[in-house]
């Protein structure tokens, strides 16, 4: 009899024979073949065997194990074999699972954030250098381990980490979180203030503190969720603070023309006034100077409102300080005057830029462009969109969401913010729906969470770039197709049942106060499923332009054929989302994934597993979604109408980036032309890129004319600017 094992971290420790027996029984016990005293007799077994075939003095682990496997296929009952083989297997991926969270908290505490590690950039928005962003990775690293371990199916978990699929923010899994969410501050702000878990906030009163609650409401509800925050009516919702500081701005100067003039006007300031309003403002027959006065005042407060509301969400932390919440607003389409006061101030603001003059990141400004509303020259905020464009050329933002666009416009109703498309974040879209009391509605409604298929691994094994057959296999191309999507669609079904089973009080801010689509009638323990049904369920795909070249050696940029091939592959993909849609009936539909964070993970494995391939592998990232490769050259019309069809059939999300050379700002026509394409060929959302220079000495980024940085005045000399992308556009 052995008297000790080898572990499998070489500690020498006693041999207890009656862990064999244990094992053996509960691997029966599962199958229910046998009870605890055949386990003592297959035991026994195992320990003869071990004697007579093991001539080491210690034996490991794996020996000991090996034989068990012997002793039980050479038995009766297969069912305990097989599950104690499986079981062994799972132990061994948990194991290992462990062993690489080691390694990985090794890089994030040693490595730096500019080196290349998926770790490192999973997450743009995390200081990965601070003391908090690390700490939020270490958490999210074990979090995914626990996810994959003891969560995921095997076959799912597996197919993540070789990177048949990529399950994204697995590290919220554990958690229940959602994705995200368009926030309508009218819920929040209008109905008695709300709660952000540590304090009630009163209804604001005045445009300074609707900027300053709105940017509040995105960072409470960021806290909750794993995703982008998104506020789909933004000028709609600020407009009642313009009003409400317009009324008081107007008794104020009231009270001062009283005071200075001896006489006793009328300081009655009914609700009904407006800002703007010039017909009720007549008939209460004051002086014009103190109309005029209370509007520059209202000028004055509104414009600060939206330099600190710019401020806040750039300087302000959530997720434990160690991130800058991921923002985005939609605005343009509000015609009311206190509506496009909003918009001017937001788009001077963000022209003006942060205090040394930098471009802001957040929130990603989106300009809902709309026919008779604000497109042509004379729709009453013509002059909103040509502002638009004048600081998109200079600040790359504001993006451009199209109304208009077919898929769009036939949910819109003229006077209802609630179905006008907006966008989340770079790209998310949240509309449609398969239940009808949410269907064409934006507000309160997200994403519940997403997985991307790698296109291009399909590619690679049925095309011709492995140059093992001539013509591409489609057949069993389409076949794979299906599978992975059936996998990706299994794992979303087991998140969403996951999150369905969380409670309102898990939520207290997105669900507790009402944020999200018909939360306000549920109750503190109530379950989510009755609400979050109305959030989407996306399947994602990446490397459209690396797939078809993989299958037939050009991709849809250069070559007709691999154009309609293209068009084949993601409506395919649609149709399958729609058909899940029907048999499951919940909100299922199809994502053009974004190339951030992940397009370098799939390369990375890919190139491992099948080398270098031209136009395939042979780059760092594969291309954004359904995008021409930023690298081929072509004109920007020509893209444009390029990927304009796949915008209808990526119902989850699109977007269309066009880059432009040199400074857009010197010729803002050019830049229109690139836009009205965009409206004219049916895109839904699109965005214009273009060199941003940086003064490497103030901090200044933007557009610099000549060789005087325009916020510190030095010449360039010895240190010149820099020419750098923002790094919240994609390819």
């Amino acid at each position: 009899m052995f008297k000790k094992i080898k572990k499998r971290d070489g500690k020498i420790v006693n041999f207890n024979p009656e862990k064999i027996a244990d094992a053996i029984a509960k691997a029966g016990s599962a199958t229910e073949e046998f009870k605890a005293d055949r386990a003592k007799a297959l035991a026994d077994k195992v320990l003869k065997k071990a004697e007579e075939t093991i001539t080491a003095r210690t034996p490991s682990v794996e020996q000991i194990q090996d034989i068990v496997e012997e002793v039980l296929m050479e038995s009766s009952f297969k069912r305990t074999a097989r599950e104690y083989i499986r079981f062994r297997q799972e132990r061994s991926r948990v194991r290992d699972a462990k062993s690489d969270l080691m390694n990985i908290y090794k890089t994030i505490s040693h490595a730096d954030a500019s080196e290349d590690s998926d770790v490192k950039r999973s997450n743009a928005n995390v200081d990965g250098n601070s003391a908090m962003g690390k700490m939020l990775q270490f958490g999210a690293e074990g979090a995914k381990v626990f996810a994959k371990s003891l969560m995921l199916r095997p076959d799912i978990a597996a197919a993540h980490d070789n990177g048949d699929i990529h399950i994204h923010d697995l590290d919220f899994y554990a958690t229940g979180t959602l994705t995200c969410c368009q926030s309508d501050p009218f819920v929040l702000f209008e109905n008695g203030g709300f709660n952000t878990g540590h304090g009630h906030l009163r209804t604001p009163n005045s445009i300074g503190s609707y900027g300053a609650l709105a940017a509040i409401l995105l960072q409470a509800n960021q806290n909750e969720q794993h995703g982008g925050q998104s506020i789909p009516n933004f000028d709609y919702a600020m407009a009642p603070g313009v009003n409400k500081s317009f009324r008081k701005a107007l008794k104020r100067n009231l009270e001062k023309y009283n005071k200075f003039s001896g006489k006793k006007l009328d300081l009655e300031v009914k609700e009904t006034y407006e800002f703007g309003d010039d017909e009720k403002l007549k008939k209460a027959k004051w002086p014009k100077e103190v109309i005029e006065a209370s509007n520059e005042d209202v000028d004055r407060e509104t414009l600060q409102a939206m330099e600190g509301f710019i401020h806040n969400l750039n300087t302000m932390h959530s997720r434990a300080g160690a991130q800058v919440p991921f923002t985005s607003i939609n605005f343009g389409t509000d015609t009311t005057p206190a509506g496009r006061l909003v918009s001017k101030y937001l788009l001077q603001a963000t022209e003006n830029g942060l205090g040394k003059g930098e471009t802001p990141i957040f929130p990603i400004s989106i300009f809902k462009v709309k026919s008779g509303i604000n497109y042509e020259p004379d729709d009453p905020n013509y002059d909103l969109f040509k502002k638009s464009m004048e600081v998109s050329a200079k600040r790359l933002f504001p993006n451009f969401c199209f109304i208009d666009a077919p898929y769009n416009l036939k949910y819109y109703k003229k006077g209802d913010y609630r179905t006008e498309i907006a966008t989340m974040g770079c790209r998310t879209r949240v509309f449609a729906s398969v239940f009808p009391e949410s269907d064409g509605i934006v507000t309160g409604r997200g994403n519940c969470s997403f997985t991307t298929v790698n296109l291009v691994r399909i590619g690679i094994k049925h095309g011709i770039c492995l140059k093992e057959r001539k013509e591409a296999d489609w057949d069993g191309f389409y076949k794979e197709l299906d599978e992975k999507m059936d996998l990706v669609k299994d794992e979303l079904l087991e998140r969403f049942e996951f999150q369905a089973n969380q409670h309102v009080r898990n939520f207290p801010f997105l669900m507790g106060q009402g944020n999200w689509f018909g939360s306000e009638k549920l109750g503190w323990n109530d379950t989510l499923r009755d609400v979050i049904k109305h959030g989407t369920l996306s399947i994602g795909f990446i490397g459209l332009a690396e797939t078809l070249v993989a299958m037939v050696g050009k991709h849809h940029g250069e070559d007709a054929d691999a154009r309609e091939l293209g068009l084949d592959i993601i409506t395919h993909m649609r149709e399958k989302c729609d058909e899940y849609c029907k048999k499951y009936h919940l909100n299922f539909s199809l994502l053009a994934t974004p190339a951030e964070g992940i397009a370098g993970r799939f390369t990375r494995i890919d190139r491992k597993e099948y080398g270098k391939i031209k136009g395939v592998t042979d780059r760092d990232f594969y291309t954004n979604s359904f995008h021409v490769p930023v690298y081929y050259p072509i004109s920007a019309f020509d893209k444009i109408e390029i990927e304009a069809p796949y915008h209808n059939l990526c119902n989850a999300g699109h977007i269309t980036y066009i880059e432009l050379d040199g400074d857009p700002s010197q010729n803002i026509a050019a830049f229109e032309a690139v836009i009205r394409k965009m409206h004219d060929c049916g895109i839904g959302y699109g965005s214009v890129n273009h060199p941003v220079d940086r003064d490497p000495v103030c901090g200044f980024s933007g557009i610099i004319k000549g060789e005087r940085c325009p916020h510190c005045g030095r010449l360039e000399g010895d240190t010149p600017f820099e020419k750098v992308a923002n790094c919240t556009k994609g390819n």
